[in-house]
């Protein structure tokens, strides 16, 4: 059995590890709350945005666009696909860089011909430490998601939609369904689905007659990119906002951890300390038993 200055230095040991992951936890959750106030800024103009191309569809809904799939036909094109994964910059977040990395593995498997676009360093070196080839890694940290950061990765992306090395466009990210849940998510970025800007059930067609300057197939593709740019800082935003919570989880269960270890160590110092006091009370008790028995002789 561990000795009382063993279990005194684990003692401390334990404490000052749940100093750091107390640390950590509320250096999570100030960052998501930073995030979700970003987000909350600028959603709304990704929403009109989207609302203004729900509107073109409703007025001209057979317009032709390399961005979406046919009408009434979504078959999976042949060719080369690109998958930009959104991973940490390091791990103590639970599952959270393990599970968008499984999704990415899903996407190889099925379609090995798909080049990975990565963000974060966590996933720059899991594919590298297994050699799997990465197309272009995004050499800043996933820490601080801007606007510009997500428009430079659209605009690599689109870049190779429109010279046809890209046939498809995938996004493995980590989606935030609600404060206490989230999923790791593998979503086709392009070419859409027309259904995903239908108009609700219900909804009448646009009859007000409408100008497109030069012509609405103009019109539509340039917002479509402006529209990718968002989707992907959304997707930046949410797999951040993700990331914090996981970490916040996974420091909450270290600290209380660390708390019932502290306890059963605390626990067990002073059974050793009192089997210590009651040897030696006993040691002193048979020394003078053996004096007294002397003198007696």
């Amino acid at each position: 059995m561990a000795g009382t200055k063993e279990i005194k230095s684990h003692i401390e040991s334990v404490g000052e590890t749940r100093k750091i992951t107390n640390a950590m936890y509320l250096i999570a959750s100030t960052k998501l709350q930073r995030a979700r106030q970003e987000l909350d800024h600028t959603r709304p103009y990704f929403e009109a945005l989207r609302g203004e191309i729900k509107r073109i569809f409703r007025t001209a809904y057979d317009v032709d666009s390399h961005y979406f799939y046919p009408v009434d036909d979504d078959t999976p094109l042949k060719g080369t696909y690109g998958c930009l994964v959104i991973t940490a910059d390091k791990g103590l977040a639970g599952a959270y860089n393990q599970n968008a990395i499984r999704q990415a593995l899903q996407l190889l498997e099925q379609h090995p011909d798909t080049k990975l676009f990565v963000v974060g360093e966590y996933g720059r070196r899991f594919f590298a430490q297994r050699n799997i080839p990465i197309e272009h890694s995004f050499l800043y940290t996933a820490q601080n998601p801007t606007m510009a950061r997500a428009r430079e990765i659209s605009a690599l992306l689109l870049d190779g939609f429109e010279r046809g090395e890209l046939r498809e466009i995938f996004v493995i990210y980590t989606d935030m369904e609600s404060a206490m849940s989230f999923q790791a998510r593998s979503a086709r970025l392009l070419p859409f689905h027309r259904t995903h800007f239908a108009a609700p059930d219900g909804e009448r067609a646009v009859r007000e007659p409408f100008e497109f300057l030069p012509d609405v197939k103009s019109v539509l593709n340039n917002m479509m990119q402006s529209y990718v740019s968002g989707f992907i800082y959304s997707a930046l935003i949410d797999s951040f906002c993700c990331e914090q919570n996981a970490r916040m989880t996974a420091m909450d269960n270290a600290n209380r951890n660390a708390e019932k270890l502290l306890g059963e160590l605390s626990l067990q110092y002073n059974r050793v300390r009192q089997a210590a006091i009651t040897r030696e009370i006993t040691e002193i008790s048979a020394g003078a038993r053996a004096q007294r028995g002397k003198r007696g002789r």
